[in-house]
């Protein structure tokens, strides 16, 4: 029996690194076929027209797609690896005793590495302001964490350059501390619901240390894989957007409304992504698509952002915690950032 375990755990562990490897390398494979593969398959084997309108329309979904899924389960897997050893339970008592700048700084980089959409940030939110950290720092996560996101970044950088990704990040990243550096000047406790405060919050699970790597391994999958079930369906739809767009809208027709000669187009586009509500798997296909049509980038930025940053479900479920007053002062920071972002963006691309 002792040497049966002594060969079952090495024959496990070199079957698990096997299997990852074969992943690895079928990732690697179907990335670098992809577009190939779509072509000769719609241009060879179903005689289509892969310029044409339903030909160039199902060749953009099928390619954007494979590529956007394969994007997101390759990117957040590494980020997943990297990101295992962190314990984000601890993120009340890092935060605490912590001086306003550092406070806020940290806030944004927590918001940034958490892959949270609008309302799933809220619940963390309430945590942190019923653990007494100052509502400024806790209302620049709230901005971030959505905001700057990571599936975002990753599709923008495959999609309109990293370059510009990088762009989306620091533009994000300098709303969430505005946005907290100018609440910060104000008392805006009065403008929290009184029952937040009086949350009791559970002690906060010390850290186990460094985990071993093939459990770094495992978690990474399992976060993956709960990303991916989260954000499928919305890139399908987004892609399907995208692809009609492509296929079979007139370039003029967001001309007309978004384009650059129309100066309120930046301030149209942010309030029009809002009653999208989908993260960013769902409308960079979206933006990609209007982008190719010929609207500005800080047009489809703001569309793109507002989409991400700003819905209708966020705003019921922080009404229960936010009184109207602080409500409409935080939506309209945003709000404001967004549109700033977008027309620096079109002065600067």
């Amino acid at each position: 029996m002792t040497q049966m375990l002594e060969l079952t755990a090495p024959t496990s562990e070199r079957r698990f690194w096997g299997t990852l490897a074969a992943g690895v390398t079928g990732w690697v494979v179907a990335f670098v076929a992809n577009e190939s593969l779509w072509t000769w398959l719609f241009g060879q084997v179903f005689g289509l027209d892969v310029e044409g309108r339903l030909g160039g329309a199902l060749h953009f979904f099928a390619v954007d797609t494979v590529k956007i899924l394969l994007l997101l389960t390759g990117l957040m897997f590494v980020i997943g690896v990297a990101r295992a050893s962190l314990n984000l339970d601890r993120a009340r008592e890092f935060l605490e005793g912590k001086g306003l700048f550092v406070g806020l700084v940290l806030a944004v980089v927590l918001g940034v590495v958490t892959p949270f959409c609008s309302c799933s940030s809220i619940p963390l939110f309430i945590g942190f302001v019923a653990a007494g950290i100052p509502l400024p720092i806790t209302l620049t996560f709230l901005v971030a964490s959505p905001l700057v996101s990571e599936t975002a970044a990753i599709l923008i950088g495959s999609q309109f350059g990293w370059g510009i990704a990088g762009a989306y990040v620091a533009a994000g990243s300098l709303i969430s501390l505005m946005v907290g550096f100018v609440f910060s000047r104000f008392h805006l406790e009065k403008w929290v619901e009184g029952s937040v405060f009086g949350i009791t919050l559970g002690a906060a699970p010390t850290s186990g240390g460094r985990m071993p790597a093939r459990a770094r391994v495992n978690s990474a999958i399992a976060e993956t894989r709960d990303i991916f079930s989260k954000v499928w369906l919305w890139v399908i739809v987004g892609v399907a957007i995208g692809a009609a767009i492509h296929g079979w809208v007139p370039a003029d027709f967001f001309a007309g409304y978004l384009g650059a000669d129309n100066p309120l187009g930046v301030p149209l586009a942010t309030i029009l992504g809002v009653p999208l509500y989908v993260n960013g798997g769902g409308v960079v296909p979206i933006g990609e698509a209007l982008w190719a049509k010929g609207l500005p980038l800080g047009t489809v930025m703001s569309l793109m952002m507002g989409a991400i940053a700003l819905s209708i479900p966020e705003a019921i479920m922080l009404r229960r915690v936010l009184k109207p007053q602080l409500l409409a002062l935080f939506f309209g920071a945003v709000t404001v950032g967004i549109i700033a972002v977008g027309y620096l963006f079109n002065a600067l691309f």
